[in-house]
């Protein structure tokens, strides 16, 4: 027995708007669905701590580099301008101070900013670290 088919591959031009419909749909869900970090332009490096902190943090930021390149919330500065500044941030009764140091910076700088700031009447000063890379079994710590 035969059977006889009607059917004919549809003919004439394939509608590319519905494609292009959907491509952008998915385009703009990625781009509102992807989070978005915005990283300080000042680049640094900070020691690993194992510790793990939340929080949020409401002060003032003093940030040292590699190059011992002294910012002040994102304003370059000197340690002579950085002490001015510290002692205003006291007067207008700032609470916190963190400290982002590059690992390599000598730690005799960090505590001098730091017996500078308590020398202002800021009562919490914090050094910034990152989070510590968890080993994986069966290797040693650098």
């Amino acid at each position: 027995m035969t059977f006889r088919t009607n059917a004919e591959p549809a003919k004439g031009r394939i509608d590319a708007a519905p494609m292009v419909d959907v491509v952008f749909l998915l385009l703009i869900f990625f781009v509102l669905s992807s989070s978005f970090v915005l990283q300080p332009a000042i680049k640094v490096f900070l020691p690993p701590s194992p510790v793990k902190t939340t929080g949020t943090f409401r002060g003032q930021v003093v940030t040292v580099t590699r190059e011992n390149l002294l910012f002040f919330n994102e304003q370059r500065t000197t340690l002579e301008a950085l002490q001015k500044s510290l002692q205003a941030a006291g007067q207008q009764r700032v609470q916190e101070l963190i400290i982002k140091a590059d690992k390599q910076v000598p730690h005799g700088t960090v505590v001098q900013i730091m017996s500078m700031a308590v020398e202002a009447g800021i009562p919490v000063v914090n050094i910034a670290t990152r989070p510590e890379m968890p080993l994986e079994p069966g290797t040693a710590k650098p």
